[in-house]
């Protein structure tokens, strides 16, 4: 499926769901919550991984990025197409994520640490790279972020922002044939870290220096009126 040209349409009888493989939940949570893991704490996980910024393997667990804000990212496959394209769009902006932002990256797919290395190696894309990608084999990491296709083998293209109280606050879960947006995802960031340090709300598109809406403040004033505190030319300019 990584390198295919359309969709197909998993068998949700062969399927196994990412509630059925967290130990932490209930019966009864598993049967009243939302597949999302948004809202819920990350899952823990513990891992080889390779790291590209120093060239060596090294273990990495859920505990490392305790108390930070964090961005983890499923892709299916070493040696594919997309995935290379996207790992190095986020490598070119890595030093404002990390740096600037404060946010923890981790990539992952199903393929050993090994693998991982002769990729960062042999793509010429991923010259410079500077990346930590875990090794996720046996696809334990996947199922308990709900990104596994059973039938394959492989991850979807799961992105999970994490706050520093190890929340998901945002997913993003897509097939593999298309990869996702930096920009995108940068502005999100940005927007989330605002709307965590002012208690205010950030409206569709947000980015600094545009309006938010100040409703820990004036909630009740804007039940009903959010247009009198921003227009619609304001929201797509």
């Amino acid at each position: 499926m990584a390198c295919d040209t359309g969709v197909k349409a998993i068998d949700s009888n062969n399927e196994k769901t990412s509630a059925s493989n967290d130990q932490n939940l209930s019966t009864k949570e598993n049967k009243n919550m939302s597949s999302s893991l948004v809202l819920r704490k990350m899952p823990a996980f513990e891992t080889m991984a390779y790291d590209a910024a120093t060239g060596h393997y090294k273990k990495v667990s859920s505990q490392d990025y305790e108390g930070k804000w964090t961005l983890i990212c499923f892709y299916p496959a070493d040696f594919t197409f997309v995935c290379p394209t996207e790992i190095a769009a986020m490598n070119a902006h890595l030093d404002e994520i990390t740096g600037e932002l404060g946010v923890e990256v981790l990539a992952a797919s199903t393929d050993t640490h090994f693998s991982h290395k002769r990729f960062v190696e042999t793509e010429p894309i991923l010259k410079g790279l500077k990346m930590t990608i875990a090794a996720d084999p046996k696809g334990d990491m996947a199922r308990a972020f709900g990104v596994m296709i059973e039938e394959e083998g492989l991850a979807l293209r799961g992105r999970f922002l994490i706050n520093p109280e190890g929340v998901v606050v945002a997913q993003e879960v897509q097939a593999p044939m298309v990869g996702r947006n930096v920009q995108e995802l940068i502005r999100q960031i940005r927007a989330w870290q605002h709307a965590t340090q002012t208690g205010e709300v950030c409206p569709a598109g947000w980015r600094p220096g545009k309006k938010t809406l100040p409703v820990n403040t004036d909630a009740e004033k804007m039940t009903g009126r959010v247009g009198d505190y921003i227009t619609l030319e304001e929201l797509l300019s």
